[in-house]
């Protein structure tokens, strides 16, 4: 039997397969395409995500391929400079096509041993005390202890369960594609500037030769969403919308996107999960999708590997649930209103414009910003020091820095005061003393995903908190 089927192979699902095989956990990745999409939706790793791959020891892979940005713009494209002094050694976005994340992410799965079979596609579940059956359309079937649907917005997981899946649908529709333009670029960059100006869901972005991103509104809702939009389409709305098709020609490909935002109810269905698109959809502002798939996966990683191996504590499976709902009810919210921010009605661009008067407030730009690039998400685990539930940044060591000890994906206990231990979680939970100054508090008890389980300096309270995250203590 196999431990954990993932369906399908986007960021999500080979960010989740990466962080069990870290755990030794057997982990086969399905996907219903024979191959990998070229088709670069997300443009980009926000903080917390850029975060997670320096964690996991993958970033220098992203750093070499990708484009440090710190330009303004990423809250319903209100230009307001980058935020000063966030909590993070990186702060910065980085560009870097989804195309290029997705084969990282596949070269890492692969290297630590995850298994990928393409052209399977999933039409059929069924599950027991032991573990799930998958039906395939080829007439196959498969057994594994856990599933996880990572299939995207119209999730086969998420419908052969009957998770209900509910919100709005598309009121705006949106055309995205790559092509190639032969106005030159100074001219372009005139016309999207006086554009912008009033329409925030247009915009060219140069990829080379020749080829530009192109973002323009459609003129309505398509009844079928799953239809490519033709290149006349596009044509026609950049006219209406610009005055100018700019010469548009020879697209590598098209698609069309809306601003529905819908959450599924239930994240766990007994022995299979949903993360990423397959549990939450909404629309694309401030590129936040991509980046909540992947954290999603990096939560759920470690507690579903602790399961598979036997040491998990009672509720660890379903803390995924309870922490990540509310994160992607957020996001859900944001991408609302940054919507109704967007719109050129009256009302909506009045209260733009008193938002970005309010974003002047470096305060205000921040709280925004962490919004968005998700350093400021906080895991209710009670009361206690304002540390506990959130991620800790990379932090200045005594040898070394913070992230590079957590490679391996275990737990770890940052300790100033030497007194302290964790004996008997030894091989769950490593062991750093002497910290370096930047830590300002005795010690912290890290999880594998970085969030903060518990601070201070009293072994009794630790052995307590050791015992709710990693289980029983060895013998």
């Amino acid at each position: 039997m196999i431990d954990v089927i993932v369906v399908g192979s986007g960021p999500t699902g080979l960010m989740l397969a990466g962080e069990l095989r870290l755990h030794g956990v057997r982990v086969l990745v399905l996907d219903k395409e024979a191959e990998p999409t070229r088709q670069s939706r997300a443009q980009g790793l926000h903080v917390r995500s850029i975060e997670v791959m320096e964690q996991r020891g993958l970033l220098e892979r992203f750093l070499s391929l990708g484009r440090q940005i710190t330009a303004g713009g990423f809250f319903a494209g209100l230009g307001k400079a980058w935020p000063q002094d966030m909590d993070t050694a990186h702060s910065y976005v980085l560009a870097i096509p989804q195309e290029v994340t997705e084969r990282l992410l596949t070269e890492h799965a692969t290297e630590v041993g995850a298994e990928i079979r393409r052209g399977r596609e999933v039409v059929g579940l069924s599950q027991d005390d032991e573990g799930v059956s998958v039906a395939l359309a080829d007439g196959g079937e498969l057994r594994a202890r856990f599933v996880v649907g990572c299939d995207g917005g119209r999730s086969a997981v998420r419908k052969l369960l009957g998770v209900g899946f509910p919100g709005e649908p598309s009121r705006v529709e949106t055309l995205l594609g790559e092509m190639e333009l032969t106005t030159p670029q100074d001219e372009l960059a005139a016309v999207m500037a006086e554009v912008r100006k009033t329409q925030q869901r247009f915009g060219t972005m140069p990829l080379g030769k020749g080829v530009y991103r192109v973002v323009v509104p459609a003129e309505g809702v398509a009844e079928d969403r799953t239809a490519t939009p033709t290149l006349e389409e596009f044509r026609h709305q950049l006219r209406a919308i610009a005055g100018t098709d700019f010469g548009a020609h020879s697209p590598r490909w098209l698609s069309r996107f809306g601003d529905a935002t819908r959450q599924a109810e239930r994240y766990r269905v007994d022995r299979v999960f949903l993360a990423g698109d397959a549990a939450h959809i909404h629309p694309p502002t401030g590129g936040q999708g991509l980046n909540l798939g992947i954290q999603d996966a990096f939560n759920l990683g470690w507690k579903l590997a602790a399961e598979v191996n036997g040491w998990a504590p009672k509720g660890l499976l379903d803390s995924y649930h309870a922490e990540r709902h509310p994160v992607g009810a957020a996001v859900l919210d944001n991408t609302r209103a940054q919507i109704q921010l967007m719109s050129t009605e009256p009302g909506p661009q009045s209260v733009r414009r008193l938002l970005a008067e309010l974003m002047d407030i470096e305060e205000v730009n921040r709280y925004l910003i962490e919004k968005i690039t998700a350093i400021g998400v906080r895991y209710d685990f009670g009361e206690g020091h304002e540390l506990l539930g959130r991620r800790l940044r990379d932090l200045r060591l005594t040898h070394g820095r913070l992230y590079e000890r957590m490679h391996t994906g275990r737990g770890l206990l940052l300790d100033r005061t030497g007194n302290l231990s964790v004996a008997g979680w030894a091989d769950r939970v490593d062991h750093v003393v002497d910290a370096g100054e930047e830590l300002d508090v005795p010690a912290v008890l890290l999880r594998p995903d970085g969030h903060v389980a518990w601070v201070g300096e009293d072994q009794q309270e630790l052995l307590g908190c050791l015992a709710e995250w990693f289980g029983t203590a060895s013998g």
